[in-house]
């Protein structure tokens, strides 16, 4: 995104001396091919990228978009599809075209045998409905900055499906996703900023990065009464284990 334009390689200096070893940059197929963007910047840097058509821009879905994609899986050159998902809060797009690319993206991971990054807005039962449907267990995937709460965490993990955290598990009135963090499955669980937003206390207000998903594994051991590095160990496990990578 624009917002890192500056200081891209200081930003990720950051991460990395805040001991993130590795991170999924996520690429939106947008009017201005942001998933061409996330991947230069990925292949540049060596992190692993995703695309997929986010549920805002789903009016913008068409053939070829599907077979750009799956070209890109089987190049390997993406390690999953999304974000993909309903958004029923903004309805950027009509919530019948959000439905519609959204089933044909999760059948379009089954066919090409990668795991889906699902956004989900005020639309959780029908996400966990679609996902059950067009078997979105053969995927795996993860329910992203979930802000859900106990049946949506139930659902997904039914299905197989990891849940990330994101800085709103840090804020005050989170309680209902606290909850989903300190039960879920340690090894169902994965830390992100979401940035450049969400950015989690003390840095609210400010530009989120890479280096301060920190913030969100500390909050999460909190809740478990755990070490951070416990947190991060077995989100970093979950990580490479969900996207199949082999190395940092």
């Amino acid at each position: 995104m624009a917002q890192f334009d500056a200081d891209r390689e200081a930003v990720l200096e950051r991460a990395r001396a805040a001991g993130v070893e590795t991170m999924l940059v996520v690429g939106g197929v947008d009017e201005e091919a942001g998933h061409h963007r996330a991947m230069t910047v990925a292949e540049k840097f060596g992190l692993p990228v995703s695309a997929g058509v986010h549920p805002h821009e789903a009016r913008l879905a068409t053939p070829a978009t599907y077979d750009e994609l799956r070209g890109l899986a089987r190049e390997k050159r993406i390690a999953a599809i999304g974000e993909i998902g309903l958004d029923f809060h903004y309805d950027h797009s009509p919530r019948d075209v959000q439905r519609e690319v959204f089933r044909a993206q999760v059948r379009l991971a089954r066919e090409v045998g990668l795991p889906v990054i699902i956004h989900t807005r005020e639309a959780d039962d029908e996400t966990a409905a679609l996902l059950e449907a067009e078997g979105a267990r053969e995927t795996g995937g993860v329910i992203h900055c979930f802000t859900g709460g106990a049946e949506l965490a139930r659902r997904a993990l039914a299905l197989g499906f990891h849940v990330s955290f994101s800085g709103i598990l840090t804020f005050p009135r989170a309680e209902t996703i606290q909850e989903v963090a300190r039960t879920a499955p340690l090894d169902r669980i994965l830390v992100e900023t979401d940035a450049p937003f969400l950015a989690p206390p003390p840095h609210r207000g400010k530009r989120n990065e890479p280096a301060f998903v920190l913030e969100v594994a500390r909050k999460v051991a909190a809740l478990r009464g755990v070490d951070v590095d416990v947190v991060g160990a077995a989100s970093a496990a979950n990580f490479r284990a969900l996207f199949r990578l082999t190395s940092p």
